[in-house]
């Protein structure tokens, strides 16, 4: 699928089968930068974060990074202290095969919670990496940090940057646990733009939060959530910072990457074949606004009435009301694309048959107005089918 794609100038970038998982499915990737690049990084909030989780924000600290390795098929999270000496030591390993400090080195594992990393797999896998790493193996990567994707996920952006041509390409995997903030999900983006280090961690942040965080396939937060950036200055632009006559330009095109990324995520969420988005506005606040999308998203009651085609209104007010959100019955009214279902808190009177026909669509909306105030806020989600269940018992 992304066969013909090149990463940025100066990165190159490599997945192999390492043996971590079964029947030679490739499991552990590496992205390369050929010289230091600015590091930005956006990680889970939950309390109980995985080791490669910690190791990575102890890195981020020194702005400056050159790899980024990662295994698939186990976590490496609640596995205490020797899961934390297992993350550094795949950090010290890719180091001393690329010939940087151990702190320029992201660390990322995804897969099943609890078990110890093979080593013994690990740490010639990354030798392998090293060795096969090229700046058009982008499809070998995608595929080696998948889980439970059925695909891989890229996105590219290019642009030019005061008459040089730039390039932004993104790796993404996450099907399931999915719920900001962020998700089990990793996300890298690489850009040979120049980018000031400050500057390039606030567009990351900003642009998760529009779209990382702005997804949710089962209401569920993750150990492991990572999203890393790196710019390597490579296409011998100024540095950019938010006060650059082109910093928009830049900024755009990441905002724009991150948020295809998220969309892969949602159309691919496990089990899945209904995208859904949930708008709410006329909320009390932004806040409110929030809090009333991601109880209507995360609602089981709703993605399973999706799942049946079957456009069941009362649970999406019975969440609304439950949401913390401010909300005044008689003045809510929620459409499913254009099609009002509820006035004024109420049945509209139109036909359930012309409702059906919404939620039979692949991709459809719940539209949601409050009528107390400016606040708007959107979630996209999905249905939760049977093979959601099948998935993850």
């Amino acid at each position: 699928m992304y066969s013909e794609i090149h990463l940025p100038k100066g990165f190159r970038c490599a997945g192999i089968a390492a043996g971590i998982k079964p029947a030679s499915v490739k499991d552990m990737a590496l992205i390369l930068s050929e010289r230091p690049a600015a590091s930005a990084g956006v990680f889970t909030t939950n309390q109980v974060c995985a080791a490669p989780v910690k190791v990575c924000r102890a890195h981020l600290e020194h702005g400056v990074a050159r790899a980024i390795v990662m295994n698939s098929g186990i976590a490496n999270a609640c596995t205490g202290s020797e899961g934390l000496v297992a993350a550094k030591e795949m950090a010290a390993e890719t180091a001393k095969v690329i010939g940087c400090e151990p702190q320029e080195v992201f660390i990322c594992s995804t897969g099943k919670i609890g078990p110890q990393l093979p080593l013994d797999k690990i740490i010639p896998g990354i030798g392998k990496l090293f060795e096969s790493a090229l700046i058009e193996n982008v499809q070998d990567c995608a595929q080696a940090m998948m889980t439970t994707d059925t695909r891989p996920k890229v996105s590219v952006a290019e642009f030019e940057i005061e008459g040089k041509p730039v390039k932004i390409v993104g790796f993404a995997k996450g099907a399931g646990m999915i719920e900001p903030n962020m998700a089990t999900m990793l996300s890298y983006i690489t850009t040979d733009a120049a980018v000031e280090q400050h500057a390039l961690q606030a567009a990351l942040k900003e642009a998760v939060d529009g779209s990382f965080n702005r997804i949710s396939i089962d209401g569920d937060q993750s150990t492991n959530d990572t999203v890393l950036a790196l710019a390597n200055g490579a296409a011998e632009n100024r540095p950019l910072n938010e006060n650059s006559h082109d910093w928009g330009v830049f900024f755009e095109a990441l905002e724009s990457v991150c948020f295809e990324l998220a969309m892969m995520i949602v159309h691919d969420g496990e089990g899945a074949d209904k995208f859904v988005t949930v708008r709410v506005k006329g909320a009390a606040s932004d806040a409110d606004a929030e809090l009333a999308a991601r109880a209507v998203a995360n609602s089981m009651l709703n993605k399973t009435a999706w799942a049946g085609t079957y456009p069941d209104w009362g649970r999406i007010m019975d969440s609304i009301g439950y949401s913390k959100a401010k909300v005044v019955e008689e003045q809510v009214d929620i459409f499913y694309d254009d099609t009002q279902a509820v006035a004024g808190g109420c049945r509209s009177g139109v036909a359930q048959e012309d409702l059906i026909k919404v939620v039979s669509q692949t991709d459809f909306a719940i539209n949601i107005d409050l009528h107390l105030g400016g606040g708007e806020a959107v979630v996209y989600t999905c249905n939760c089918t049977e093979e959601y269940v099948r998935i993850n018992y």
